[in-house]
């Protein structure tokens, strides 16, 4: 649901980073707002939960590009992995552009990613949206880890619609901007067709 500012010439979207509880999402985010520069980003909004493990979400415009004249702003959420949380990720989900699916790549998390896989399926068709019409990227983090599922292992659980997948250690930032790349253009692609 992209929002248009005529006056400032802008066109905002939303990106949401999803997926399992400590598998990467605000690592993500955290590294995309740190390399960004200051005049290209505002601030990063935090919200703690009441464990203090997660953030609520994480706010972050990031200009790329422009589309017939206006210029492209991005912003950036995370959804709190928790289960618990449920209905705050269904918020976050509303007026969503494109979606981030951070999935751990640890062997034991893999029930984890097909759980929270589900679970978005799920939240989006209560928003009105379809998975396989969304711009939808895969991330396979944590690569850099011992005991890793294998790519295909991965692709074959977790793919739904020959959607980019790429690996990524958010960390150290592997990975990263090209994963927000991949959705970034594929929204961008979305909003040239309309």
């Amino acid at each position: 649901m992209t929002f248009i500012n005529y006056a400032s010439r802008e066109i905002n979207c939303k990106i949401v980073y999803y997926g399992p509880g400590l598998g990467g999402k605000t690592t993500n985010l955290q590294y995309v707002y740190d390399k960004t520069a200051p005049s290209a980003k505002g601030k990063m909004i935090s919200l703690a939960t009441e464990t203090d493990r997660t953030l609520f979400f994480d706010f972050l415009p990031l200009e790329l590009g422009s589309v017939r004249g206006f210029k492209t702003r991005f912003h950036l959420y995370t959804v709190p992995g928790q289960v618990f949380y449920d209905a705050s990720r269904k918020l976050i989900l509303k007026g969503v552009d494109g979606i981030i699916f951070v999935a751990d790549s640890q062997v034991e998390r893999m029930d984890a990613n097909i759980e929270s896989v589900s679970n978005l399926e799920q939240n989006l068709k209560l928003q009105g949206y379809d998975l396989m019409k969304i711009p939808y990227t895969l991330q396979l983090n944590k690569r850099d880890l011992p005991n890793v599922a294998s790519v295909d292992d991965m692709k074959r659980e977790l793919m739904r619609k020959g959607e980019p997948v790429l690996e990524a250690v958010a960390s150290t930032g592997i990975g990263v901007f090209d994963t927000l790349k991949a959705v970034a253009k594929q929204v961008l692609i979305e909003l040239k067709k309309g």
